[in-house]
């Protein structure tokens, strides 16, 4: 088992089954860790360091040998081959919010991460600094899609939304909406909700943004979205026949 490996494309699919046909049930992002398990000739399965996601990738884009310095701040960051001349050689590639990248080079307002790969020195941040206002980050994915294993923005699901606030923060929090009801200790019995409520269905997260409105990726609207707190209880209630589940604090 090689362990200590990262990821080095934008995204990277992950699979529940070594197949082509498989669902996608979560994506591994630029500068993520992650550990090989088993190595076939089209899949190789991994565990990913960060929340011990287990699945399979068909990409073979990763290195062993990788110090990240900083990470990405912003919901995309566009790739440049050369820092001049920028709208001649700006490349189609962004890496997503989040990624972890490392910095070898620096020129006037770019950096290089990689060869004849640099980034604008707006787009990052510290490695180690973090984000307390929660609703800055989920605010950058609002109208995106909703992508089930999704979390970038090209899609993204419910758990993910909630994951990658903390996941930027460098805090561990579970990738599916059942692990995050078990992990969650804080279980609140109340009606009358307050901003930074954690409100769980089963299968489905939503977070209150005040007392009267919550954000969450929402599978009916196919969109991040934010919506009426009550109306979401009852809609969800009404179409999926579920309650909530638990309430708990970010």
């Amino acid at each position: 088992m090689k362990s200590n490996l990262f990821c080095k494309s934008p995204h990277i699919n992950l699979y529940k089954e070594p197949s082509y046909k498989s669902k996608i049930s979560s994506q591994i992002i630029y500068g993520e860790k992650f550990k090989i398990l088993v190595k076939k000739k089209k899949f190789t399965k991994i565990k990913t360091s960060y929340d011990n996601y287990v699945g399979y990738i068909k990409s073979s884009n990763y290195i062993n040998k990788f110090k990240p310095t900083h990470k990405i701040c912003v919901l995309k960051s566009r790739i440049f081959k050369y820092p001049k001349k920028l709208a001649k050689y700006k490349s189609k590639k962004l890496l997503p919010f989040s990624s972890k990248i490392q910095i070898f080079k620096k020129y006037k307002n770019f950096i290089m991460f990689d060869k004849n790969k640099w980034l604008n020195t707006q787009d990052i941040k510290l490695i180690n600094q973090k984000e307390k206002n929660f609703f800055k980050i989920f605010k950058l994915f609002l109208g995106r899609k909703y992508k089930w294993g999704g979390k970038t923005f090209n899609g993204i699901d419910c758990s993910a939304l909630v994951q990658i606030f903390y996941q930027f923060n460098n805090k561990f929090f579970p990738r599916d909406t059942k692990d995050q009801i078990k992990y969650s200790k804080i279980n609140l019995k109340r009606k009358n909700f307050k901003k930074g409520d954690i409100i769980f269905w089963k299968g489905h997260v939503a977070v209150c943004i005040n007392s009267k409105k919550l954000i969450h990726a929402y599978g009916p609207k196919k969109k991040v979205i934010i919506m009426p707190i009550k109306q979401t209880i009852d809609l969800i209630e009404k179409t999926a026949n579920l309650r909530v589940k638990k309430i708990s604090k970010i």
